[in-house]
């Protein structure tokens, strides 16, 4: 029996290694390159959005599918590798990271990839449902944990990574940067300002326009891929939006693929990644506040996107700098309740960071989407809003908190001594305080890929657009000093987990939103900029870095308020899938095709790597589906009838493009319902309409 199990191990062994074995001495390439593409969207009806933080914006159907997009590199010399994976997440929280690490663990992927050398970022859409959080502040407005959500985001993003790991293939890497113009603004200049007049004066414009594109090149010359970052918020789609999107992020996306000809249902296919860098401060919203291009949200969303793909296929195609050099990461936890700083990376003196808090101006909300709560403005600061001082809408808030379960323990007014720790923050929830675990991590990872001389910093935060020039500039000169030779270091923003905002000592100081949502204090970037000094000494080195303490697994304390779907009913004589409103007889380009559907809810099958739509064409006595419900182009609404008789409708829309066919065409609904016996499949379809 022994014999058995260590043939299945070794059996086991060679699968996984099997696409770096098979090229380890075939090629002269240096590295191995590969990419990869899941579906991650989660439940499309009746749960909260993850984002806004707003209870009302309960989701109703999709326009643009969420997808995990991964790259692993291999060097082929030292069989070190990395995965990096883009996600059009709002955030990607420890859960994710955890789970995904877990999974891969569990399927035998383990030795390869692991918490150390795989990075996730989320390009932080705020149209993507919630709940996946295991820290009680981000699924206070979602009503708990969503498991469902949670399972699909994990499955889609592990996913991806084996099928990056089976894509591999001998490769080159390509570098290239350039200015992304007239696609965002700072959205708090007045925090901005607050920097030092010498360092403003180094740069153009008050909002990082760099954006950086990778290009994975196979043996023949073939682009596999790209990588992108640049700094903007994906707020195009605002907090009315009910209908699942990757916003703009996910536009550039969809757009570059869509030019490739991608395959969303292949297993190898090319892969255009726009991940997050430093948007701290960075709005779409060019015209200020809510409003971007464009006479509504879809419009401003299309174009913030279709500007970011535009920029990034020109830098793709005249990219002209290959990557060389040794693949290398570093991985840490740092408890940053607790962080002793070396004058150096401070100002001059010792320094420390503390216990994760959130200040007043936090309930405020950013400029380009405030909250409509009164008394609450940003710039609020001690000593005018003192701990005994604030006035009187603000100390009854803050009785309502004591009143609350858990939200009296995280009251800020409790807790003195960290107002003094946090000054000139008056701390609205003391989200460390928590019992038994904090609302927020309190242990962070920081994590440093180098790719030859390319960097990548894995920054848990919304980090400000001085605030990851700092990052970078430090990182650079670090290795600078170190090697003598120049690199180029990227911020990923939103990386690995979530600690809200970080920005500079003096955008601190001034208590916008940004600074009121720094949790660690006013020195929280000067512990990154000592802590990514280490990682880069440690790469030079060859050194190894303690692993610092693991956050605590709270996978098993999770609570949910949310009941799921008990069943589907339908109108007497009725079945699922029968229309419920048909299509024209005929339509034009430009023209909207619209037909519902008696439906079922959309949470009984998530179509995870499906559709609920389908534009089909008839092609002689075939018929081609040609849209489904990841397209610009078609949109899928769903909408309550009756709680009581648990009846739904489904409504699908498809604005005819510029380069439709003309023929006969006709919609198709997929959709399940459930009853007392179990989840069952249905189909729909309309008459055939006429494009002419």
């Amino acid at each position: 029996m022994k014999k058995v199990i260590s043939l299945l191990c070794m059996l086991l062994l060679l699968v996984t290694l099997l696409p770096s074995l098979a090229f380890a001495e075939s090629s002269d390439m240096e590295y191995l390159v590969g990419a990869g593409i899941h579906d991650i969207t989660g439940p499309s009806a009746e749960i909260v959005m993850m984002g806004y933080a707003d209870s009302n914006q309960s989701n109703r159907g999709i326009h643009l599918r969420q997808r995990a997009r991964s790259f692993v590199v291999v060097d082929q010399n030292t069989d070190e590798r990395i995965v990096y994976v883009s996600t059009d997440l709002g955030m990607a929280f420890q859960s994710v990271k955890d789970g995904v690490v877990n999974k891969l663990s569990d399927n035998g992927y383990g030795h390869l990839y692991r918490d150390q050398n795989i990075m996730i970022n989320a390009t932080h859409t705020h149209s993507g449902p919630g709940g996946y959080s295991h820290y009680g502040l981000y699924n206070v407005s979602t009503f708990g944990f969503i498991e469902e959500n949670y399972d699909c985001i994990v499955n889609g993003i592990y996913e991806s990574i084996v099928k990056a790991h089976n894509n591999l293939e001998p490769g080159y890497i390509e570098f290239n940067m350039g200015q992304c113009l007239d696609t965002n603004i700072n959205r708090s200049p007045e925090a901005y300002e607050m920097n030092p007049e010498e360092e403003k004066a180094l740069y153009e414009y008050n909002v990082d326009k760099n954006m950086y594109v990778l290009n994975f090149k196979n043996a023949d010359d073939d682009l596999l891929g790209i990588l992108n970052w640049f700094g903007v918020h994906p707020t195009s789609m605002g907090v009315d939006n009910l209908l699942i999107s990757s916003d703009n992020k996910g536009t550039a996306s969809y757009l570059y693929e869509k030019e490739m000809g991608t395959d969303y249902l292949s297993s190898k296919t090319f892969v255009a990644a726009f991940a997050q860098s430093n948007c701290g401060d960075s709005s779409p919203n060019i015209f200020g506040g809510p409003t971007g291009y464009g006479d509504d949200d879809f419009e401003s969303t299309y174009e913030a996107g279709r500007i970011q793909y535009e920029k990034a296929k020109e830098l793709s195609d005249t990219a002209t700098k290959r990557l060389t050099g040794p693949i290398a990461f570093r991985h840490q936890y740092v408890d940053f309740s607790n962080l002793t700083i070396a004058p150096e990376y401070a100002d001059g003196e010792e320094r420390y960071t503390y216990p994760g808090c959130m200040g007043y101006s936090f309930a405020r909300g950013a400029e380009d989407n405030p909250t409509d709560l009164p008394g609450f403005y940003e710039g609020m600061t001690q000593p005018e809003y003192g701990l005994d001082s604030a006035d009187n809408y603000i100390d009854n808030v803050q009785g309502l908190l004591n009143l609350a379960p858990k939200f009296n323990q995280i009251n800020g007014a409790r807790y003195p001594e960290l107002w003094e720790l946090h000054y000139p923050k008056p701390i609205l929830f003391a989200t460390c305080k928590a019992e038994p675990d904090p609302w927020t991590p309190q242990i962070i990872p920081v994590q440093l890929f180098t790719i030859g001389d390319f960097a990548i910093l894995g920054v848990p935060a919304e980090v400000t657009t001085m605030s990851g020039r700092r990052l970078k500039n430090a990182v650079e000169e670090a290795f600078l000093e170190l090697t003598g030779d120049y690199y180029t270091a990227v911020v990923s923003g939103h990386s690995n987990s979530y600690t809200s905002y970080l920005t500079t000592p003096e955008e601190y100081d001034a208590q916008h939103y940004e600074g009121a949502s720094t949790q660690f204090g006013k020195w929280t970037l000067s512990g990154y900029l000592q802590q990514f000094y280490q990682l880069a000494t440690s790469i030079v080195e060859g050194s190894t870095v303690p692993s610092g303490p693991h956050p605590p697994d709270l996978s098993d304390e999770q609570v949910t308020f949310e009941t799921g779907v008990l069943y589907d009913g339908l109108p007497i004589a009725r079945d699922f899938g029968d229309l419920k409103t048909d299509v024209e007889t005929s339509y034009h380009k430009g023209d909207t095709v619209t037909a519902s559907f008696w439906s079922g809810h959309p949470r009984n099958d998530l179509r995870t790597g499906n559709s609920f739509l389908e534009v089909q064409y008839k092609d002689g006595d075939k018929w081609i589906t040609i849209a489904y419900d990841w397209d610009w182009d078609t949109k899928y609404h769903w909408k309550r009838r009756s709680v009581i008789a648990g009846t739904s409708e489904s409504i699908i829309e498809w604005t005819i493009p510029d380069d439709a066919l003309l023929g006969t065409y006709r919609v198709k609904h997929n959709g399940a319902y459930k009853s007392i016996t179990g989840i069952y499949q249905y189909e729909g379809y309309s008459s055939e309409f006429i494009v002419e």
